[in-house]
């Protein structure tokens, strides 16, 4: 059962003195009940675009953006939202942190304080609940942001990059304890990334997106067994994965990349492009 989807969402971004920019043409695709999906494209594809678009964050010019069967047109309760920018709080401890939406919600203190403690325990952190920022690593902070996002309990979890600024020990890491979190909450999860092994690692279904403007240019179900630990990583098969999504996107890189560099880049069949 699809609960979320996007019907032909196009967007597009005014520039002065030029010709207004393209990001997103007819985006259209649906994510299932449960399904973590991951979508990968070259940089300025539009990636992070779609999904402040499907969060509510940013208007579209054309299309439709439903979770259920209601549109969405603006910031909802239930999508929550995990940017690769650190967003906690400094001057609130960890588990003030996680607290921070049912305060604004009016929950009384002692029943946000037993949810939010449920939470972090959850992500791994319940002993660091007293914590200020400053004394947790980097990824200790993003295990606050997103159990802060999944304390409200959304239908779906929208993550753009979240562990873009974190080294690739960490990432993985935090890759395995978010497919643990996932699988045992049910988590509906939508997430972002640049990296081609993380999205094999994490995802039901890699979405690809074109150069600009994006479109979906594929979709490939990941078919290896969870949990996917360092042997579903070092396997053949997750190799073949990576390999099979790089081969979708491989040209739509090289056209990015001639975007970026004007008329005079090196033609698609030359040694220079490969």
């Amino acid at each position: 059962m699809a609960i979320l989807r996007t019907e032909s969402v196009t967007k597009t971004f005014p520039i002065k003195d030029a010709e207004p920019l393209v990001a997103l043409e007819d985006v259209s695709f649906e994510i299932d009940q449960g399904e973590f999906v991951c979508v990968v494209g070259p940089s300025g594809c539009g990636k992070s675009t779609l999904l402040n678009i499907i969060a509510g964050l940013l208007p579209h010019d054309s299309g439709r953006v439903f979770l259920y069967d209601e549109e969405v047109t603006g910031p909802h309760e239930s999508l929550g939202v995990v940017f690769q920018e650190e967003s906690v709080f400094p001057w609130r401890t960890a588990i003030e942190n996680v607290a921070f939406g049912m305060q604004m919600q009016g929950m009384p203190k002692q029943e946000r304080r037993e949810k939010a403690k449920a939470t972090m325990e959850l992500v791994g952190l319940s002993h660091f609940e007293d914590r200020y920022p400053a004394e947790l690593s980097g990824g200790m902070r993003q295990r606050v942001a997103i159990a802060r996002a999944l304390v409200m309990q959304p239908a779906v979890l929208l993550m753009d990059e979240p562990f873009g600024a974190l080294d690739e020990q960490t990432r993985v890491l935090l890759g395995e304890e978010l497919l643990r979190i996932q699988m045992e909450i049910g988590q509906t999860i939508m997430f972002i990334t640049h990296s081609i092994s993380e999205a094999v690692q994490l995802a039901d279904r890699v979405v690809t997106m074109s150069a600009r403007p994006g479109r979906i240019r594929d979709m490939t179900p990941i078919d290896l067994p969870r949990p996917r630990d360092s042997t579903i990583i070092a396997s053949e098969e997750f190799g073949k994965y990576v390999g099979q999504v790089w081969a979708t996107i491989r040209d739509e890189s090289l056209r990015a990349f001639r975007q970026e560099m004007g008329p005079q880049t090196v033609t698609a069949g030359s040694d220079d492009a490969a």
